[in-house]
């Protein structure tokens, strides 16, 4: 769980992104940064029991700093206004799939798979699905993967038309034009104050651990 103090604090640094605010409040956010880290840390021991590449994980191998790099941006708001976690078995730098964690009242959600990879990336996992699709659909038909993620692939990421080496009479091929494999489930406020937050984060991971597994197959 997080403190009601954290979500007060996301609001309120919405309204007041700049430097100043933030010094001013430091001290507040220092323990915005520690009672996230906490939660970090709980779902990580949570997720490491199913997802063995997890269990070498350590808080700071997952956290994103909340500073935007604003260098090549029009947008030159200093902080992002949320807090945000990738839990893959390389950490937060990691490029197989993983889960992500973003916190933003009212913006929260939990994505998991792999999101714009580099071409040569891409074309594995487009390779594996094409020579896999009856396992493919499988999970995606899953109970426990409907339940959570009902909506599917995120598909608004796509190629309008296949991409070398595929027809369009190809079985999987709406599949295979994605340019992104993910999958999101939205996260209420009054859920993550509750005391079974980090295990309903874990949950989330688990039923999307065959999609995981699929990916990273793929690539290794």
């Amino acid at each position: 769980m997080l403190q009601q103090s954290t979500l007060r604090f996301l609001k309120q640094l919405r309204s007041n992104n700049n430097k100043p605010w933030f010094d001013n409040h430091r001290q507040e956010y220092e323990k915005v940064k520690e009672d996230f880290i906490n939660l970090v840390q709980q779902v990580l021991d949570n997720a490491a029991r199913f997802d063995a590449n997890l269990q070498n994980l350590q808080h700071k191998n997952c956290v994103f700093r909340i500073n935007r790099d604003v260098r090549f941006s029009a947008d030159k708001r200093p902080y992002k206004n949320n807090l945000a976690a990738y839990f893959n078995k390389d950490g937060k730098k990691g490029e197989g799939a993983g889960y992500y964690l973003h916190i933003e009242p009212g913006k929260s959600f939990i994505g998991v798979g792999i999101w714009q990879p580099l071409p040569e990336v891409l074309a594995k996992i487009r390779q594996e699905i094409d020579y896999n699709l009856p396992g493919f659909k499988l999970l995606l038909k899953n109970a426990k993967f409907k339940k959570h993620f009902f909506n599917g692939l995120v598909t608004e990421n796509k190629l309008s038309r296949p991409p070398k080496g595929y027809n369009d009479d190809n079985p999987a091929i709406e599949w295979i034009k994605l340019k992104s494999f993910i999958v999101t489930c939205t996260i209420s406020d009054a859920d993550i104050v509750k005391k079974t937050f980090s295990k309903q984060v874990a949950d989330v991971f688990g039923a999307a651990l065959p999609l995981v597994n699929f990916i990273n197959k793929a690539l290794d």
